[in-house]
């Protein structure tokens, strides 16, 4: 007792024992851990004590277990890390591994390739995993075909393997290799490393694999189970039966063939699964066809199937229906019907599926039709009944001002029409999207959600000073006088030396490249090309002085290497067909992000042999109304803040394989125009309104391109504020000042007060709230008590919204009449919520009939005083309000728990080894962990763990981060009910959901513990 001194609390006591385990742990003789055992004894039960001599507990038996085992303990202690290199004086893997299945109660295998002679090495002790129960669950791939499916088949069948396989055939999206050994002991111990199951691999290869435990390691370990499941949730990972998928994996084994091949031409019978993305998109048009739109445009890059989406949208729609819709797929080339035609054959799974109507090939049933836009403006479009097609297709639709697609479109009247392109900006600047689609686009694809997918190659950029000073050139129309620009680049020997350098740098080799190098004019593509000349890289220029025949003969000498680059001048931005460039040089400042990813684009197609596009761009002092901030926006997703902060870091969370590389005076110059823009304080943004004198804010955000968050970014900040301090009002609300009515002043303080809440309403994206919000506070709006039982709802959860504790009124009535007396904070609320709802892009479902009467919508977001309004939390009659700031609310009234989540809880924390507590392992599941108080003994718990018994609901409401770059409080997403799966653990108690809807691509991307 003398270490503890005169404290001898429990607390001090519990430190006292804590400190001295450590220490008995880290001992090594015997006789020292025996003497400090005794210690930590004398202090916590003085009547025992430990004699010399002790044998060590190995494990522990049941007498009615099946006979005892004599253990082949590993060569590493169960606590220890280790790295083995199978050098001479490290045990083998193979050796290792048995080892540690045969005292694993589970047995994890995530392994790129699996091979007969590695499974061999193991048979004693899977046969032992299998006779006592053990669980083992294996997870490989096709890739390259190095798999053999004797070995596969000889786990599942054998030992009672779970086997999952990825089919991919462009890229390996597994190239793993790691165990987990799972014990109920806590035990458990894991090896990640280099090594297959191969005998190579696991006896006398070169291998590296690091022994991790979870007695020195815990994070590590719970990271690896995490990822595990979250990988055994996805579908890119399909079950395999050997007695009914053997002939799907011989297939996708010899179509890998050994090597990386391009997706297959013809029909698999392989079951089609999107990516996350096209999920993502699928789902946005989902909600547009909810909102009454049946004519819809999606945009989504080059190679990152858009063919997919229409395809299994056409799957959904049949589904829906529930009978065979007729189709009608129109494109400009026979080789894009054919490509089409496969990919539709291979998502609805039959080899059969559609006719060609294009050059000699004619429809005989016309049910399903592939048509060039040619055979059938010669057949005589008008030939066909208007409603002969439920469905219509139009690839490539930025052809469609022409007048044969102008034709088809305005003839036809199908249940629905589908756009598709990749360039919705036409060669006049008008977005197709403006002329067919009332300015929608129902969705639009992402760079970095499409890097993230692995559709597209990875790319290297690299950020080049080159000492060019740009800040004095005109500034004109959003751009620098492209004159003076020209003139400044062309013969500037030293830069122009400097791109030759840095390119020689940067890529294997210039004689292997082939490159696109963007200029500002004629003359300075001519100038680059004699200096790459003269510096023995074979190169062109080409402009739109170039014949169409030069510039065809420029693509296929760059495409057979005959040349190393062409430079550019107002061409290739968009319609370059050329998979094989792997290098963009932006020998010009690019202030239009759309030109600067179409730019970007054009390198980033796989091609064989293509691991990355390597981009220069060069970047000297700017002006100060040039903005790096879009760019580099575009090309990550960040938001302005987050950019920020990813420049100073050095862009450490890109999509994988990605990089962005920022020179010390690149990145200099980058972080100060960064910091310009964000600092765009309320004196410019009150002169940008001002400048177009709109009164409602719709008409202004659409003018200026800002979007709703720009007028919100704090609760400081409302439309009506900007409005007065424009002079664009004084004293009446916009619609007034529209008709020209009058009021008399109302008292400015309570005015302000409200208006700080309006940043409060932004998030609303379903119509019907957003109906009832603006009816809610119209001049005429009834009473309380004449309102409909669902009405009243919405009128707690706007009344909550707006006073979360009540703001002092004792009846519902008094308070909307004070907000109706102020119509300017009427007429903004108005017009925030209808933008919301128009803005949306989910389509909402009701949570089922335990909730029929409560207007909440699975995927809508609500701030957490609309939820605990609608779920009765709180209300005026009980004189309890909804302030409320814990995860977890009851609410007996509607007999729901109610959870609410933040998923990423500290972000300046973000790192490898953060703890996850709540996560989405697939869309459907979720791993959420309780109060630390809570127990599944507990009144709460068993509710939790019983709720489908006990007959209460449990409701998921989820968000990424509790605020967003602004500082502004982000709402929660509901994710709708969920059912109890399974829980391990108490205090907290970590516990599986199932939600009754998958939940949103998005919001499944942002809660996921692994990247899908």
């Amino acid at each position: 007792m003398d270490d503890l001194g005169r404290d001898d609390s429990p607390a001090a006591l519990a430190r006292y024992v804590g400190n001295a385990v450590q220490q008995l742990l880290m001992d090594t003789r015997e006789e020292d851990r025996v003497a400090k055992a005794n210690q930590i004894l004398a202090v916590i039960d003085p009547g025992n004590q430990v004699t010399p001599g002790p044998t060590q507990l190995m494990s522990l038996h049941k007498p009615d277990a099946l006979k005892r085992r004599q253990l082949r303990r590993p060569t590493t202690n169960l606590s220890d890390s280790a790295l083995l290199t199978n050098g001479k004086d490290d045990p083998n893997l193979a050796a290792e591994i048995r080892a540690e299945i045969e005292s694993a109660d589970a047995v994890d295998l995530l392994c790129a390739f699996i091979r007969w002679t590695g499974i061999r090495l193991l048979e004693p002790a899977l046969e032992g995993l299998k006779e006592r129960g053990g669980k083992f669950r294996v997870i490989t791939t096709t890739y390259m075909g190095a798999t053999e499916r004797r070995a596969i088949d000889h786990l599942a069948n054998k030992y009672g393997a779970e086997v999952k396989i990825s089919y991919e055939t462009q890229s390996t999206r597994l190239h793993a290799k790691a165990w987990l050994f799972d014990r109920k002991t806590g035990f458990s111990t894991a090896y990640v490393g280099s090594s297959n199951l191969s005998r190579a691999a696991m006896l006398d290869g070169l291998e590296w694999n690091v022994r991790l435990s979870n007695i020195g390691t815990p994070a590590l370990l719970q990271k690896f189970a995490i990822t595990f499941d979250s990988y055994w949730e996805q579908r890119a990972f399909q079950d395999y039966d050997p007695a009914t998928d053997a002939a799907k994996l011989d297939a996708a084994l010899q179509r890998n063939g050994g090597k990386l091949t391009s997706a297959p031409t013809g029909y698999t019978g392989l079951e089609v699964e999107p990516f996350l993305h096209q999920v993502e998109m699928l789902e946005d048009l989902d909600a547009e066809r909810a909102k009454g739109f049946h004519r819809n445009l999606i945009v989504a890059a080059t190679g990152t199937g858009k063919t997919v989406i229409a395809a299994v949208d056409y799957k959904q729609l049949c589904e829906a229906a529930g009978r065979d819709l007729s189709l009608l797929f129109v494109a400009h080339r026979k080789e894009i019907l054919q490509q089409s035609l496969t990919t539709y054959r291979n998502v609805m799974q039959d080899g059969a599926f559609g006719e060609l109507f294009v050059g000699a090939d004619k429809p005989k049933q016309w049910k399903h039709v592939f048509a060039s836009v040619q055979s059938l403006s010669a057949k005589g479009i008008g030939v066909l009944p208007a409603d002969r097609f439920d469905v219509v297709v139009i690839d490539e639709f930025h052809h469609s001002a022409a007048s044969t697609y102008r034709k088809l479109m305005e003839h036809l009247q199908p249940l629905e029409l589908l756009g598709l392109t990749a360039t919705p900006e036409r060669g006049d600047g008008i977005h197709v999207a403006d002329l067919y689609f009332d300015g929608r686009t129902a969705s639009e694809l992402r760079l970095w959600d499409a890097l993230d997918a692995d559709l597209l190659v990875p790319f290297h950029y690299f950020g080049v000073s080159d000492d060019v000073d740009l800040s004095h050139l005109d500034w004109k129309r959003g751009s620098y006088d492209l004159q003076q620009l020209s003139g400044l680049y062309t013969g500037h020997s030293a830069r122009a030396a400097k791109v030759v350098r840095e390119l020689q740098d940067k890529v294997t080799s210039t004689q292997d490249m082939r490159a696109i190098g963007f200029c500002v004019s004629v003359q300075h593509a001519r100038y680059m090309a004699q200096v790459f000349n003269q510096a023995g890289i074979a190169s062109l220029a080409v402009s739109g002085q170039t014949d169409d025949g030069e510039r065809a003969l420029a693509l296929r000498r760059l495409r057979d290497r005959e040349i190393n680059c062409i430079f550019a001048v107002d061409l290739f931005n968009e319609g370059l067909d050329l998979p094989e460039v792997d290098t963009i040089l932006l020998l010009r400042p690019t202030q239009s992000a759309t030109i600067f990813i179409q730019q970007l684009g054009r390198g980033l197609r796989r091609a064989r042999d293509k691991a990355v596009l390597t981009v220069l761009d060069f970047i000297g002092q700017q002006h100060r109304e040039f903005r790096f901030d879009d760019r580099y926006r575009a090309m990550t997703g960040y938001g302005r803040k987050r950019l920020e902060k990813a420049v100073e870091d050095d862009f450490p969370f890109l999509p994988s394989g990605s990089q962005i590389v920022l020179d010390r005076v690149a990145k200099d110059v980058v972080l100060t125009n960064l910091k310009a823009q964000l600092n765009l304080n309320k004196p410019k943004l009150v002169a940008d309104i001002k400048s177009y004198s709109e009164l409602l804010l719709a008409n202004y955000l659409e003018r200026s391109g800002n979007d709703v968050k720009t007028i919100y970014k704090s609760t400081r900040n409302s439309w009506t504020d900007y409005l007065r301090l424009a002079g664009l009002i004084d004293g009446l609300s916009p619609l007034e000042s529209l008709a020209g009515g009058k009021y008399d002043e109302l008292n400015q303080a309570a005015e302000k007060k409200l208006l700080g809440r309006m940043a409060a309403l932004i998030h609303v994206d379903d119509q019907e709230r957003a109906d009832a919000y603006s009816m809610l506070v119209s001049a005429n709006a009834p009473s309380y008590a004449d309102l409909a039982p669902r009405e009243q709802v919405f009128a707690r959860m706007l009344f909550f919204t707006l006073w979360d504790d009540a703001g002092g009124f004792t009846s519902y009535d008094e308070g909307f009449d004070h907000l109706r007396r102020h119509p300017h904070v009427c007429s903004e609320i108005q017009q925030i919520v209808a933008l919301g709802a128009a803005a949306s892009k989910r389509a909402g479902r009701s949570l089922g009939m335990e909730y029929a009467g409560i207007p909440l919508y699975s995927h809508a977001t609500y701030r957490r005083e609309e939820i605990l309004a609608a779920l009765q939390y709180g209300s005026l009659e009980t004189g309890k309000n909804v302030k409320h700031r814990e995860g977890v609310a009851w609410c007996p009234s509607t007999n729901t728990d109610a959870f609410f989540v933040t998923i990423s809880k500290d972000q300046a924390k973000h790192s490898a080894t953060t703890m996850y507590k709540d996560y989405a392992i697939s869309p459907q599941l979720f791993h959420w962990e309780s109060q630390n108080n809570t127990s599944p003994t507990s009144t709460v718990g068993r509710r939790y763990l019983g709720h489908k018994a006990q007959g209460s609901n449990v409701l998921l409401f989820t968000r990424d981060t509790a605020e967003d770059e602004t500082g502004l409080t982000l709402p929660y997403t509901c994710l709708g009910q969920v059912d109890y799966v399974q829980h391990k653990g108490e205090k907290p108690i970590a516990i599986t959901w199932k939600l009754h809807r998958p939940m949103p691509a998005d919001v499944f991307a942002d809660a996921a513990a692994v990247a899908q």
